[in-house]
C-alpha cells in the first residue's frame, strides 16, 4: 500500500494549484512526445492538429498540452475574430480524452517520443507547467505565425537552444504559404474559395522551410529530420515513432454544390440572355444592379480586412479590383433614368483593374482562386456591354 502514497501525494499536489512545479521531479521512464493527428471534417481541421504529450507512468501522469483550443463562448468571440485579435490557450488534460474524441472522429495519430535526458525532459515539464497557468495560458492566435503546430517548434528551440538542429536539406525550398495552405484543402470548396479570397499577397511570398510549420505535417517532418548535439555528437532528436490510432488519411474533394459549378452557372446565364439582351432587358437591369453590389459589397470586406483588422495576411489583397468597393456606390447611381457620362470610363476602368489583376497572377505576385475565372468572365462581359451602351435597348 505504501508503494503508492508518494506518487499520490506527489499528484494530488501537482493538480491542488500550488506552487508545486518545482518540486515534482518527473522520473526516469518518463517521456515527452510530439503529437500529429490527421486533418478533420470542418474547416478549422482541415490542417490537422499538433500537441505536446506528457507520460510519466511512475507518477502516474499521462498528460496532453494542447496549443489549439478556443471557446466560442468567449466575449467578443466573433468580434475578435474578424478583427484578428482572437486568443487560443494552452490546456492541459489527460491523454486519454484526447486520444478518444480523435479515434471517434476516425483520424489517425503518430506520436514522435523524444530523445531527451532527465533534465531536458524536465525543462520541458516546467515549461509547460508554467504556461498552462490561467494568468499565462492564452495567447494571441495567429494561423500562419503562431499556431498549434508551429508552437512546439518555439518550445523546442527556446528549451534547448543550440542544441537543436533542424535539418531541411531535403525539404522543397521556395514555397508560399499560400501553395502550402492549398495543397490540404480542395481548391474547388467555399472554404478554399473563402479563404483565398480574404487573404493578401503576403501569403505568396517564397518561404524557406522552417517556416512550413504552420503546418502539422510539416512540423512533424521537421522533427523527424531534427538533431540534438551532446558532447560534439549530433543524436536524433526523435528516439522512436508509433501509430496510436491507424486509420486511412481524409480524401480531399471538392464541394458538390462548388464554386466553380455555381459562378460557371452564373456565366452562362449571363451570355445567354446578354446575347438576347433586347427580349431579356428588365432581367439584365437586375443583374447589373447586383454584379455591382454584391462586388461592392465583398470589396468592402478586403478594405476592411485590409486597412482596420490586426490580421497579418490580410493587407495587399488584390482582389479588390474585381470586387470594388466603389461599386456599391455605382450600383445605386445606375438606377437612375438619367446616367451619369462618366460611367462608360468607369466600367472600362474596372475592366482594365481586372487585366492587372490577371498580370498580378501570371506574374505570381498573387495567386487567386480558379474559382475566380467565371466570376471576372462575367464582369468582363457585363462591364464590356455597358461600356458601349449605358442605355438598355427598347
Amino acid at each position: 500500500m505504501k508503494k503508492f502514497i508518494v506518487p499520490f501525494l506527489i499528484v494530488f499536489f501537482f493538480f491542488s494549484g500550488h506552487k508545486t512545479t518545482g518540486q515534482v521531479q518527473l522520473s526516469v521512464y518518463s517521456e515527452i512526445s510530439i503529437i500529429t493527428t490527421d486533418s478533420g471534417d470542418n474547416l478549422y481541421e482541415t490542417f490537422g492538429h499538433s500537441a505536446l504529450r506528457l507520460k510519466d507512468p511512475v507518477l502516474n501522469l499521462d498528460l496532453v498540452y494542447n496549443y489549439g483550443v478556443f471557446d466560442f463562448n468567449a466575449p467578443n468571440f466573433y468580434g475578435n475574430f474578424v478583427q484578428g485579435r482572437l486568443l487560443y490557450k494552452l490546456t492541459r488534460y489527460n491523454f486519454s480524452y484526447f486520444l478518444n474524441s480523435y479515434t471517434k472522429q476516425k483520424r489517425w495519430i503518430k506520436q514522435q517520443t523524444l530523445n531527451l535526458t532527465q533534465q531536458e525532459r524536465q525543462a520541458f515539464f516546467m515549461f509547460l507547467e508554467r504556461n498552462a497557468q490561467p494568468q499565462n495560458a492564452a495567447y494571441l492566435y495567429d494561423p500562419f505565425f503562431d499556431n498549434c503546430a508551429s508552437k512546439l517548434i518555439d518550445i523546442t528551440q527556446e528549451i534547448l537552444k543550440d542544441q537543436i538542429t533542424f535539418h531541411v536539406e531535403d525539404m522543397e525550398k521556395d514555397l508560399s504559404l499560400r501553395t502550402l495552405m492549398n495543397r490540404e484543402i480542395h481548391w474547388n470548396t467555399w472554404g478554399s474559395f473563402g479563404i483565398n479570397l480574404a487573404l493578401g499577397k503576403k501569403l505568396d511570398q517564397k518561404r524557406q522551410p522552417l517556416e512550413y510549420r504552420y503546418l502539422p505535417d510539416y512540423t512533424h517532418d521537421l522533427f523527424q529530420s531534427a538533431t540534438i548535439t551532446r558532447n560534439g555528437t549530433q543524436e536524433p532528436l526523435v528516439k522512436k515513432e508509433t501509430v496510436l490510432a491507424s486509420f486511412p488519411p481524409l480524401e480531399k474533394s471538392g464541394d458538390l454544390i462548388s464554386p466553380l459549378l455555381v459562378f460557371g452557372l452564373i456565366f452562362i446565364v449571363v451570355l445567354f440572355l446578354t446575347i438576347k439582351a433586347k427580349k431579356y432587358t428588365s432581367v439584365l437591369k437586375i443583374i447589373d444592379f447586383s454584379l455591382l453590389l454584391i462586388t461592392g459589397i465583398v470589396g468592402l470586406v478586403i478594405l476592411y480586412l485590409w486597412m482596420f483588422t490586426d490580421h497579418s495576411t490580410t493587407p495587399k489583397n488584390f482582389n479588390i479590383l474585381w470586387a470594388f468597393p466603389l461599386n456599391l456606390i455605382v450600383a445605386f447611381l445606375f438606377t437612375k433614368e438619367k446616367h451619369q457620362k462618366w460611367l462608360p470610363s468607369y466600367f472600362r476602368a474596372l475592366k482594365n483593374a481586372m487585366v492587372i489583376q490577371i498580370f498580378f497572377w501570371v506574374m505570381g505576385w498573387q495567386v487567386f482562386s480558379w474559382a475566380l475565372i467565371p466570376i471576372l468572365l462575367t464582369l468582363s462581359l457585363r462591364y464590356s456591354y455597358l461600356q458601349k451602351t449605358i442605355f438598355y435597348p427598347n
